[in-house]
């Protein structure tokens, strides 16, 4: 298919832009005080933001940086901003509960009042699809804590004494963040400044733009602001919809915009913030979040509990995850929630000691508790761990997910060392997840496809996800078109953490993983040959990559693209460059690199020479082989093309011997299929053929072996059923049957077809391609059965897919935007590698 080379692609369409002016201004730290409305749909109350001038601040006199920002101005100023639902405060005392309804529209911007080339400082953050009522400067002078703290000649502000207090309070060494978070709190309940309008804002597409009159540099703006507002039903950062026992739950799923519609924030990576969350929610809800501590409910208002979650580690707005249901915990008893016994909010945490005796971990990051110091976090092979289900999903979750994940967390510690996170909460979240997982910090969410079969998905998930903790969230990509470098990574690690749980020997651990390699090579070059090559690229930026404005706004290349969602280049290529290194030093000293790599960078923002540059400092043998860091991006990275080493590489792996093993059953079921149709007698008695016993691994290969057949006979179609049991095959091998079954038209299946497309809503947006470009009438009923059956619980970006390829005329081709190949991946919700299907 080389019709879609000749697209282009539209910046302005698929490029996605970070405008908050980051060089100008930093979040510090927010503070979130949230009510969850299940009956309007709407997530509401204030975030304050604790600020400091950024390194490359505006002087006295310049203008706005938003005039600066490199990105199509597409703002639209109302004067009202569809305010129709007023915000109640009441997590705040402060602010009587009706004062933000009568003063919503009191600092609402006209066209003629707000400028883009004002003389005045505009803070930018990223917005997107929120109704903000009203942003406020805060006193926090009013703080009697805050006084005591001392200001030295550094940070004293005698013009602006709130601000010097902010900066004090923002630059507390890390061993005092108990009490540093308990004064962020202190403050985010301040009252207003005395006397003082609200701040002025104005909001477009994707930014909230903010001002104070007569400001006209970062340091002379506000350091501590509270902004007022509500979510939209139509914002993209959280999903409305029902568990899979049709209970309402929202969760944050992995969009391309991020948390931008969820509160406003600053979005580029470099933007790294610490968090406090309070969630209110109704008391038959669960929140979970990706906060470090476990949270414990207290009541709130008549018939709501409240939340409380922090993250002492500084990270991406990004990386921030909410999950709200009716959520039971695997492995306990389910009687009323357990109360918090204590007004403390933080003794349920271990009282670990910070040293650091142990000298391969040498931080450079900035200062945090860092868990790589923690002694005892150095010996704790398993971290702390839930599992979370609806309640139709928990006893399998119970039997599957919860004896897998110290098996996981073991295997990953054996290879990488400390775990950078000191908790995990895992999640099955609602069928219509679009994706096999995500991994936020001390969250992961898993679709309900892990849980059948056998183990193997469910741990090479579980696996892929847990290495994200290393590479994606404790190293994340300063340049997010750099997916690579999470996601890479991870699918490399997934097959090396699984080999360790699974106990294999080296040889048939080293089998596996070929036969792993092929099935991706096999996928990569699907992808490549259907697929836009600019999308190809795993450093689109090239030389300009983590080239950022002089405000700090940039873009995000091909982030909003619609075939992105459904490409795996970046896992797959990725991972074989990986592959390629390994190969160069061997696999044991590759690892041994991870380890000490991990300790030097954890904490930080890396791009991809940064990694290449380090791995060839320590084995300089690799440059007298050709190997240099221009070779590997001229060769891999800034190139949509196959490496010749991958093409000899595929040759190797196809001669291994559980390769071998599947084409021999490959030709057995073509022999079957080829004498079962001569002669009535034969096929009642049926040819005797023993079939081998095959790996859920083999059994895909051998599937898509059998799916380049032109033809194979029904009696075959029945036998392969009978023979592997498909239909209780784990999600990948049923993929390949549902796409036998579609292919030669065998009816009988169609049932297994149709609970595919429902229940494994991740994996089923390709069959709905080939359902309909069979121009089988049946075939097309089928599909548009099950879209209407699912469509309201539909990923948006999946349903729009879907009713795309549903809506195109019997034609049997049809824009290769829509008909990619999907064997769906995972997602990270970290350092921009936001989500991959």
């Amino acid at each position: 298919m080389e019709s879609n080379r000749g697209l282009d692609l539209d910046p302005n369409k698929d490029d996605l832009p970070l405008r908050a002016n980051t060089n100008h201004m930093l979040v510090r730290h927010y503070v979130l005080d949230l009510t969850v409305h299940f009956q309007r749909k709407v997530i509401g109350g204030s975030i304050v933001l604790f600020l400091e001038p950024g390194v490359v601040s505006s002087k006295q006199g310049e203008p706005g940086s938003i005039s600066n920002t490199p990105v199509q101005n597409i703002s639209q100023v109302s004067s009202k901003h569809d305010v129709s639902s007023p915000i109640t405060p009441e997590p705040n005392k402060v602010i009587p509960p009706e004062e933000p309804s009568r003063l919503c529209g009191g600092n609402d911007v006209s066209s003629v009042l707000w400028c883009d080339e004002s003389e005045e400082f505009t803070l930018v953050l990223d917005c997107c699809d929120l109704t903000v009522s009203k942003v406020e400067e805060l006193d926090v002078t009013a703080v009697p804590d805050l006084k005591k703290l001392d200001v030295d000649q550094q940070h004293a502000n005698t013009d602006h004494p709130s601000s010097s207090l902010v900066q004090r309070l923002v630059s507390m060494p890390s061993v005092c963040w108990r009490l540093q978070h308990e004064l962020y709190v202190q403050c985010s309940r301040s009252p207003t400044l005395h006397n003082a309008q609200p701040l002025r804002f104005h909001t477009d597409r994707w930014s909230l733009q903010i001002r104070k009159e007569g400001v006209c540099a970062p340091h002379d703006f506000p350091r501590a602001v509270r902004i007022w507002y509500e979510t939209k039903l139509t914002g993209g950062s959280v999903r409305w919809t029902k568990d899979q026992d049709g209970r309402c739950c929202v969760y944050t799923m992995g969009s391309p915009i991020n948390n931008r519609a969820l509160f406003p924030c600053q979005e580029p990576p470099v933007a790294m913030s610490t968090w406090q969350a309070r969630v209110r929610a109704p008391c038959d809800y669960t929140v979970l979040m990706s906060g470090e501590n476990q949270a414990f409910p207290k009541p709130a208002d008549t018939g709501f509990l409240q939340w409380d979650y922090y993250v002492t580690m500084p990270m991406p707005a990004s990386t921030f995850t909410i999950a709200v249901g009716q959520w039971l915990e695997a492995g306990v008893k389910h009687l009323n929630f357990e109360m918090e016994k204590t007004d403390e909010p933080y003794d349920k945490e271990p009282s670990f000691s910070l040293d650091n005796d142990d000298q391969q971990y040498v931080c450079s990051h900035m200062d945090y508790p860092c868990h790589f110091m923690v002694s005892a976090a150095r010996a704790q092979t398993v971290i702390p761990h839930r599992v979370f289900a609806p309640p139709c999903h928990l006893q399998k979750a119970n039997d599957m997910v919860l004896p897998l994940l110290p098996l996981c967390l073991t295997a990953a510690h054996s290879v990488l060392g400390v775990h950078p996170f000191s908790r995990l909460d895992v999640l099955i979240v609602p069928s219509g997840f679009s994706s096999l997982g995500m991994a936020s910090p001390h969250i992961v969410f898993l679709s309900q496809s892990v849980l059948t079969g056998e183990r193997n998905l469910c741990g090479a998930r579980l696996c892929h996800e847990i290495a994200h903790s290393w590479f994606g969230l404790a190293i994340g990509a300063q340049d997010w078109t750099e997916e690579w470098i999470s996601e890479g990574f991870a699918t490399y690690l997934e097959d090396v953490f699984w080999s360790h749980v699974q106990k294999l020997g080296c040889r048939e651990a080293e089998e596996q993983r070929w036969l792993k390699a092929l099935l991706r090579w096999r996928r990569l070059s699907d992808e490549l040959q259907n697929s836009e090559e600019e999308l190809q690229v795993l450093r689109p930026n090239k030389e300009n990559t983590g080239e950022v404005s002089e405000s700090g706004a940039s873009v995000v290349k091909h982030a909003l693209n619609p075939e992105k969602p459904f490409m795996q280049v970046h896992y797959l290529k990725g991972y074989f460059l990986l592959k390629f290194l390994a190969d160069q030093v061997g696999e044991e000293k590759f690892l041994d690199f991870f380890k000490v790599f991990v300790g030097k960078f954890h904490g930080q923002l890396i791009l991809s020479q940064d990694f290449l540059q380090t791995l060839l400092d320590t084995f300089p043998g690799m440059s007298s082989r050709g190997i240099t860091l221009e070779t590997i991006f001229s060769d891999w990275l800034d190139t949509p093309e196959m490496p010749e080493w991958l093409r000899d590489a595929c040759s190797e792996w196809l001669r291994t011997p559980v390769v071998q093993e599947v084409k021999g059953e490959v030709a057995k079921w073509i022999h079957f299929s080829g004498s079962g149709g001569k002669g009535s007698k034969q096929k009642r008695a049926g040819p005797k053929v023993n079939f081998k016993e095959l790996s859920p691994e083999q059994l895909v290969l051998l599937l898509e072996f059998l799916l380049e057949e032109p033809k194979l006979s029904l009696s075959t179609l029945r036998l392969l059923q009978t023979t592997y049991n498909l239909q209780a095959q784990d999600a990948e091998v049923k993929h390949r049957w549902c796409e036998l079954v579609v292919k030669h038209k065998h009816t009988a299946a169609y049932r297994d077809v149709e609970q595919f497309l429902i229940h494994d809503q991740a994996m089923g947006v390709y069959l709905y391609g080939e359902l309909m470009v069979q121009e089988d009438a049946r075939q097309q009923a089928l599909a548009r059965r099950c879209l209407s059956i699912i469509k309201d619980d539909m990923d948006q970006s999946a349903c729009s897919v879907v009713e795309e390829i549903c809506e195109l005329n019997e034609r049997a081709l049809f824009d290769s935007r829509v008909c990619v190949c999907v064997c769906v991946c995972v997602c990270v919700a970290g350092h921009g590698c936001v989500f991959v299907w």
